[in-house]
């Protein structure tokens, strides 16, 4: 199985999961130094794991990491798509290379690594891609708007291509977290919306065992935690009732960033 964005955070603990369950695994990731010293460290417990640095945002990348991962296993079985970028700020604060560039890694990447993995998944006589989405792709997030519709946009990708798929024995999942007690949060915490942090946040640990379990369930979709995906459903359908709410939204999130930067604050100590 391959795993991209595996060298932290969600899609090393992931993996490791996977790994527990007797996995073989290709971990995929852009920094080098991270990406070996993890596989090293899975390696040690008994796991057969391949490295491969990958820059998903480079096709070539992209079609070498499956090359080598059939030559080395034989066949893939799991795809996760987990690699993100987030240039967070109105779409006027930010350079418009640097939005192209995350829908790049975010939608077009994902697009790209699904369909070269359908080949080698039906040649198997099934598989499963997770794809890692977001609760910002349930609903329309301002401060979000690329990310929020690049998210939307695989999640639309994979409802699509899942139907498509019916009767061939290879499926399309999706987890949609909401805000992750990672670095992808904490280490950019000022320029997170008050909105996005108005919701409970969930763990690495909750969302790769979310990825894990859905592989192996009948289950299209797991949006999480559970009354985010709730309210985001309800502010998609209803958006002027979303609209009603934000004030409200936003100063819980305040409170929570503001608990937050204090909880990092004593961590790093005097």
């Amino acid at each position: 199985m391959v795993v991209v964005g595996a060298s932290l955070g969600i899609g090393a603990e992931a993996a490791r999961r996977f790994a527990a369950g007797g996995a073989r695994l290709v971990l995929a990731a852009r920094g080098v130094e991270r990406l070996e010293a993890y596989a090293a460290e899975l390696r040690a417990t008994g796991v057969q794991v391949l490295a491969v640095p990958t820059d998903i945002g480079d096709p070539a990348a992209c079609e070498a990491l499956l090359s080598k991962t059939i030559q080395t296993f034989g066949g893939l079985d799991v795809l996760v798509n987990n690699a993100a970028l987030h240039h967070r700020g109105p779409v006027s604060t930010v350079a418009p290379d640097a939005l192209a560039h995350m829908v790049d890694i975010n939608l077009r990447a994902v697009v790209y690594l699904t369909c070269l993995a359908l080949p080698h998944l039906r040649a198997r006589g099934g598989g499963v891609v997770v794809q890692v989405a977001s609760l910002a792709g349930c609903v329309p997030t301002p401060g979000s708007a690329v990310y929020s519709g690049t998210k939307f946009g695989v999640r639309a990708f994979s409802r699509a291509l899942d139907d498509e798929l019916a009767g061939t024995g290879v499926r399309i999942k999706v987890v949609s977290p909401g805000p992750v007690d990672t670095g992808f949060i904490l280490d950019d915490l000022d320029r997170v919306t008050d909105l996005t942090l108005s919701q409970p946040m969930v763990t690495a640990g909750e969302v790769a065992q979310a990825i894990v379990e859905i592989a192996l369930n009948d289950r299209f979709e797991n949006k999480m935690p559970g009354s985010s995906g709730v309210l985001t459903t309800i502010g998609y359908l209803f958006p002027g009732l979303g609209r009603w709410l934000r004030p409200k939204l936003e100063k819980k999130g305040r409170a929570n960033k503001a608990r937050l930067k204090a909880r990092l604050a004593a961590a790093k100590g005097p």
